[in-house]
């Protein structure tokens, strides 16, 4: 597998995301005869797409000539970002309503889009890559660290101005909304701006939220929001520590640590697996249960196996090697995972989800915004500092010595004794 740094990795998500652009822009002039700029509000990227194949250079390697296998990652891959991708569009603050959001909704239409997805994917990465990379390799280091930090910033304040103008929209009285011949200061000329290029590249979209008398009462984290995926991450974090302890207690007879994190039983890992899994499926949640288990045997099976690639690439730590097992997938995963993750897909959307979806949303509002916000504050630290331990751990056999004042805490507070204690599954990548 290519070893690309964190640069190399935003690079091409770039340079992806402006290719995926340009292909959207000739489909929908073809199709439209009209130019139509699908770009992350201004910029010429199309995000979803760099962030697919992203991930997609770094896991397909792995899976060497198993075509199979390569289509089915992409597959889930980019049904997974563009999932999210249109609950960002859809849901973005609850401020804006987008008709033509890209998610999968378990048609056949959605399912030839997502064939023909990932079948791009596979071809994409097999011959297209290693020429750019060949490519690539002959830039200055420099100029590759200029064009990430510049396209970063750039997107960076592209986002903002554009969430700006649809809260600046929003709030407007529905006679402004219509009308052009408004004030020209620069805060309604950036609306407009915005709000038209908006139009174009999404028909039907409109700023939601201007009701008036008579309208519903407030319903906290209602539909899927951050409010949500906060309090679904939260309780599925801490029920799968618990569950997962017990069963390797009881499967194995010894008892460990499970957690993900320096403080609290929380796995990070079965919390963002669930909000994969809610998010990814929710589009199919009300069909045959077929459907759902495709879905989870497929989507969990690669998130599985990103997370083993994730802590393995930023960390350089194993936590799980399936390789002693049969129908192994790079000892990452193996099939009977991605059974089990297809049967946990079906319970947890058909079963599980619904009443915990109806007890978040009975949460008064107040209380259940301030609360969410300090969860994600000491989730976000203790995460932090628990990055910061591993990485810590992962380098002092070379370098024993503490650079800093931070180096020298983490090496006081959480040595290798405390780190292989609190995770004796825990293997060096490289195996010293």
């Amino acid at each position: 597998m290519p070893d690309y740094s964190l640069y190399d990795i935003l690079f091409y998500m770039l340079l992806y995301g402006f290719l995926g652009w340009m292909t959207e822009v000739v489909y929908y002039s073809v199709r439209d005869r009209h130019f139509i700029n699908r770009g992350f509000i201004s910029l010429p990227l199309h995000v979803p797409c760099g962030i697919s194949f992203g991930i997609l250079i770094q896991v397909l390697p792995s899976l060497e000539r198993n075509y199979v296998l390569q289509f089915i990652a992409a597959a889930a891959v980019f049904s997974v970002v563009y999932s999210l991708a249109g609950v960002f569009n859809h849901r973005m603050s609850q401020l804006a309503r987008f008709e033509n959001e890209e998610t999968f909704s378990g048609t056949r239409k959605s399912w030839l889009e997502m064939s023909l997805r990932a079948l791009a994917g596979v071809l994409v990465c097999q011959i297209v890559h290693p020429v750019l990379m060949a490519g690539i390799l002959l830039l200055p280091g420099l100029l590759i660290r200029i064009v990430v930090w510049v396209g970063v910033i750039m997107l960076l304040l592209d986002f903002a101005v554009m969430l700006y103008a649809v809260r600046r929209q929003k709030a407007l009285p529905e006679e402004e909304v219509v009308s052009r011949e408004r004030t020209q200061r620069l805060a309604d000329r950036i609306t407009r701006h915005v709000w038209k290029r908006l139009s174009r590249a999404y028909p039907g979209i409109e700023a939601s939220g201007k009701t008036g008398e008579g309208s519903d009462p407030i319903v906290f984290a209602k539909g899927i929001c951050l409010d949500k995926i906060v309090w679904v991450f939260l309780i599925c974090a801490l029920l799968g520590d618990i569950i997962e302890t017990f069963y390797c207690g009881l499967v194995n007879g010894k008892w460990m640590n499970r957690s993900s994190v320096l403080y609290g039983p929380f796995s990070f890992v079965w919390g963002i697996g669930a909000v994969v899994l809610t998010i990814a499926l929710r589009q199919v949640a009300n069909k045959s249960d077929r459907y759902v288990f495709v879905g989870g045997f497929v989507i969990g099976g690669t998130y599985e196996y990103l997370c083993s690639v994730f802590t393995e690439l930023v960390f350089g730590t194993v936590f799980w090697d399936y390789s002693d097992m049969p129908l192994n997938i790079g000892g990452r995963t193996n099939v009977l995972f991605c059974f089990f993750w297809g049967l946990l897909a079906v319970v947890w959307v058909k079963i599980l989800y619904p009443p915990l979806e109806r007890f978040i949303e009975k949460i008064p509002p107040v209380t259940g915004k301030v609360v969410t916000w300090v969860i994600v504050f000491v989730m976000v630290c203790n995460g932090l500092l628990t990055s910061a331990a591993m990485l810590r751990y992962h380098t002092r056999a070379d370098r024993p010595e503490a650079d800093g004042r931070v180096e020298a805490f983490l090496d006081e507070q959480y040595d290798d004794a405390y780190m292989e204690e609190r995770w004796p599954n825990m293997i060096v990548a490289d195996g010293t």
